[in-house]
């Protein structure tokens, strides 16, 4: 079988601290993991089934792919490289953001080579039909977040209401999510709470139509995962959910 003809980008899916950054951090590997985007490189990174996956090793509590360049604290607390976590936990012994020598270092390392391959595979490649850009997010909206205290669905799709992909197509990528997750049509939704942020934006029909993938870390991780499990999800609910996604790209390219 050919490989499903879609770009996967995994933003946020990193745990390791830049070597640059090890003197400088406050923050503990639970605070780090607790923001990070937990095991989305396993369950999105099918990369025998799809032509091309782009992940990143770094933590998104360090450089965030998904920012513009010049989003930064204190202007905005969780830009490209932030104030604290999502959780309101201090990152770094001193303001790091205001030192732009540092900044422009942490963007050249990691962030503009996220983007150029990106970039280099969009416009190099002719046989991709749609790029996914793979989260996860919180069971409940975090302090830093656009619905704080609120309960979340168990996959949001997110098109920029129209603008990075078409109706008709998230549409149909929603029923394949519904049937693949034997989901109920609440359970699945779009735009809400998230439509898609930087690289959905940026990339969306630009040339390839792009949707943003939430999936709810309720549905694999135990509210003592950090604790009890040292971090470690249940590999049995990580395969499942792999299966489930490649599943619902078959069904959607079907």
């Amino acid at each position: 079988m050919r490989p499903f003809p879609v770009l996967l980008s995994i933003p946020h899916g990193g745990d390791q601290i830049p070597p640059e950054l090890i003197e400088n951090i406050v923050i503990t590997r639970e605070a780090i993991l607790s923001d990070s985007d937990a095991s989305t490189r396993e369950i999105y990174g099918i990369s025998d089934d799809v032509a091309v996956v782009v992940d990143t090793p770094i933590a998104r509590v360090f450089v965030d792919l998904n920012r513009k360049p010049d989003d930064l604290p204190p202007a905005n607390p969780d830009g490209v490289v932030k104030q604290m976590s999502c959780h309101g936990v201090r990152i770094y012994r001193d303001e790091l953001w205001h030192d732009q020598y540092r900044v422009n270092r942490l963007l050249e390392n990691y962030y503009y080579p996220y983007h150029q391959n990106i970039q280099s595979i969009l416009y190099g490649r002719h046989d991709l039909k749609l790029m996914l850009d793979c989260h996860s997010m919180e069971a409940v909206g975090p302090v830093i977040g656009p619905d704080q205290g609120v309960k979340r669905p168990a996959i949001c799709l997110g098109g920029r209401y129209g603008q990075s992909c078409s109706l008709p197509m998230i549409n149909a990528l929603a029923a394949a999510m519904r049937r693949a997750f034997k989901l109920s049509a609440s359970e699945v939704t779009i735009d809400q709470p998230f439509a898609g942020g930087f690289i959905t934006q940026r990339y969306g029909n630009n040339p390839l139509p792009c949707i943003q993938i939430e999936m709810n870390r309720g549905l694999y991780l135990d509210a003592d995962w950090l604790t009890e499990r040292d971090g470690k999800p249940d590999p049995k609910k990580i395969a499942d959910l792999r299966q489930k996604f490649r599943y619902a790209l078959e069904l959607f390219f079907a």
